[in-house]
Order: C-alpha cells, then sequence, then structure tokens
C-alpha cells in the first residue's frame, strides 16, 4: 500500500509510515474520531435526485451480486480546503461503519469513490485485500476516463462507468488468478494471515462467512488510493 500523505511505498502492517510519520490518528485528529456511520451511498453534498439514487443503489446492487466477497461505495461531499481527499478516503474507509453492507464484506474488501463536488475533484480507496488486483495506476486510469462527466455534473454517468471499469478489471484480474495462482498468491504474501482465502473467494465467486465484525477502526484496512 502507499501512505496517503507523503504516497511512498509502505507495508500494509505498518502501524505509521516510516518516510513521513503518518498514522491515521492524525486523521482522526484532523476529521474526528470513532465509527461513521455511513451507507454505501452516501450523498452529502445533495447531487443526486430521488431516481438516480434509486439507479446507483442498482448499480451497487449488481456490483455485489457479481463480487460476494466486495462492496462498492461512494461518498459525495464539499470538501474544505483544509481537506485533502486522498487523506479522507483513507480516514473514511477506515472508520465507516456501513448499515446496509453485510459483515460478510468488511471493509478491507470494499471500494470507496469520494467525489468533492466544489473542487470536481475525486479519489478511489480500496481495502488491502485487493491489494494483489488493483493499482493505483487501475484507480487513476479509471477516474481519468470518469472526470470529463465529473466536470459536466453529471455524477451518475461518472459513477456507471466507474462501476463498470472496476467490474471488468477485477473480472479481468480473478481470472488471471485461476491461471496464475502462484504469482498471486506471491503478491498476497499468504503468511500475512487470510490473504489466500480471500483470494480463493474472488477467484471462485464464493461467498465467505464473515466473522461477525466490520474492521471499521483498524489503521490498516485502506490500500491504495487513486486521485483524479
Amino acid at each position: 500500500m502507499k501512505c496517503p500523505r507523503c504516497v511512498q511505498r509502505i507495508h500494509r502492517s505498518a502501524a505509521q509510515c516510516p518516510h513521513c510519520g503518518f498514522c491515521i490518528s492524525d486523521l482522526d485528529e484532523l476529521f474526528g474520531v470513532g465509527e461513521v456511520k455511513l451507507r454505501r451511498l452516501s450523498d452529502a453534498a445533495g447531487v443526486l435526485r430521488l431516481r438516480e439514487r434509486h439507479a446507483v443503489e442498482q448499480l451497487m446492487d449488481q456490483f455485489e451480486d457479481r463480487f460476494p466477497q466486495l462492496f462498492f461505495s461512494v461518498y459525495y461531499g464539499a470538501l474544505n480546503e483544509m481537506s485533502h481527499i486522498r487523506q479522507f478516503g483513507f480516514w473514511l474507509l477506515n472508520r465507516a461503519a456501513y448499515e446496509d453492507v453485510d459483515i460478510s464484506r468488511p471493509n478491507e474488501g470494499g471500494i470507496l469513490l469520494v467525489v468533492d463536488v466544489n473542487a470536481k475533484a475525486a479519489s478511489v480507496s480500496f481495502g488491502y485485500l485487493l491489494d494483489v488486483f488493483l493499482t493505483e495506476e487501475d484507480t487513476f486510469a479509471i477516474l481519468a476516463k470518469a472526470h470529463p462527466h465529473l466536470l459536466q455534473g453529471n455524477h451518475l454517468k461518472a459513477l456507471k462507468l466507474v462501476i463498470a471499469k472496476f467490474s471488468a478489471l477485477l473480472r479481468k484480474k480473478s481470472k488471471q488468478a485461476r491461471r496464475h495462482p502462484e504469482r498471486f498468491d506471491r503478491l498476497a504474501g499468504l503468511s500475512g494471515g487470510g490473504a489466500g482465502e480471500v483470494l480463493q473467494r474472488i477467484r471462485t465467486g464464493n461467498k465467505g462467512a464473515g466473522d461477525g465484525e466490520k474492521n471499521a477502526a483498524s489503521s490498516k484496512v485502506s490500500g491504495n488510493h487513486g486521485e483524479s
């Protein structure tokens, strides 16, 4: 994963960044301490009409049908000048307690799109269980395709594109994992605990049993990020 502050690569189990000293408690001081109750669709900026909200929820349901161990969420807000969108996305995915996500889908398997409607900027954060399937280059390329729609204020069209591109990419990577499991096993670092099981679930598309608890307060949930 990469540090959300200095963007240097660090180990996912690191308590703080060895390059800049960043830790999630720094963001707690900025954004708040404790769990944040959210839904998959959080439109704090009020940019979507009711019909569009229903369409977005259907897109998210379809994503979860394709990937029973993952979930996709989006946050529309107007961030202030002191808020860095990358760091806000990292903090939100770590601290979010999703009210409409089943406990079998932990935050470590979540993808969060944050859209700053004032700056017309977007960032993607994803849980560390997707580290072996997604890269920052992948997420940046997807956001770049959606950015023209964001500039025009067409948020539904942008989100449809983003979810479709992530779905296609994850299907492609899951096929590669089935053909070359040893490559993805090495990337996952199976001795790190739990990654092999997640890889198997993504390869086969089977839902794994949750442990009954979301890791919403872990400092190591969110992995890499893309920003546009």
